[in-house]
């Protein structure tokens, strides 16, 4: 009885040191944190008819960005690194089965140990919104977050602004929020599109969007 108690004893030692080793690895691989906004080519909040008109006619492409304020990845500092990801699907960018490619830009102002860090973790942590990467290179980008408004631009390549909603509408009426981010947030709120635009390129066609509640904002962590 009593080898039986020292054998159930010895499990739980060794479960919650295995529990507590996996919550400490989570903690180590996400401190890479930083502000992120998204903008779609559909209306993420909007009404029913809205939205079922654009469901499988819009919402194909994606413009992502982020910009990182602290953290490290395969022991390399990223803090101050910017990127940006125009993303384009056969489908709408709701069905997680839709073929999907991307092209990323990372700003810069990164260093090659940097660049290849940002690259690595946005592969690993994204692969699904993401889809087939088909292209990375470095480039001006600018990204600036000031009160309310976001606005970044990757040359004349592609740019974002959008400002808040008034009222934090998207919060109090949460039943007209339509998709999810395509990356996890903490504190996700939607944003009103002033102007987003892809000049084209590898995967797709150009294509611009204003004056609508297409976008996300919030802060991301990897």
């Amino acid at each position: 009885m009593r080898r039986i108690w020292f054998i159930a004893l010895a499990l739980g030692v060794l479960v919650s040191l295995t529990a507590t080793a996996t919550l400490n690895s989570q903690a180590e691989t996400a401190s890479v944190r930083g502000d992120y906004v998204e903008v779609r080519t559909a209306s993420v909040f909007a009404g029913a008819c809205h939205y079922n008109g654009e469901l499988t006619t819009a919402g194909r492409d994606a413009l992502m960005a982020w910009n990182v304020k602290s953290g490290k990845w395969q022991g390399v500092d990223l803090t101050g690194v910017r990127a940006i990801a125009i993303v384009s699907a056969t489908e709408n960018l709701a069905d997680k089965n839709a073929a999907r490619q991307a092209e990323i830009i990372i700003g810069e102002n990164a260093s090659d140990a940097q660049s290849r860090a940002m690259v690595d973790g946005l592969k690993t942590r994204y692969a699904a919104s993401l889809g087939k990467i088909i292209s990375v290179r470095r480039g001006p980008l600018s990204f600036d977050h000031q009160s309310k408004v976001y606005a970044v631009t990757a040359d004349s390549f592609a740019s974002i602004t959008i400002e808040a909603m008034p009222d934090d509408l998207c919060c109090k009426m949460p039943q007209l929020v339509w998709y999810n981010p395509l990356v996890a947030l903490e504190n996700r709120k939607v944003g009103y599109t002033t102007k987003a635009l892809y000049a084209g390129g590898g995967v797709g066609e150009p294509w611009q969007r204003s004056g609508e509640n297409s976008a996300f904002y919030g802060s991301f962590a990897f």
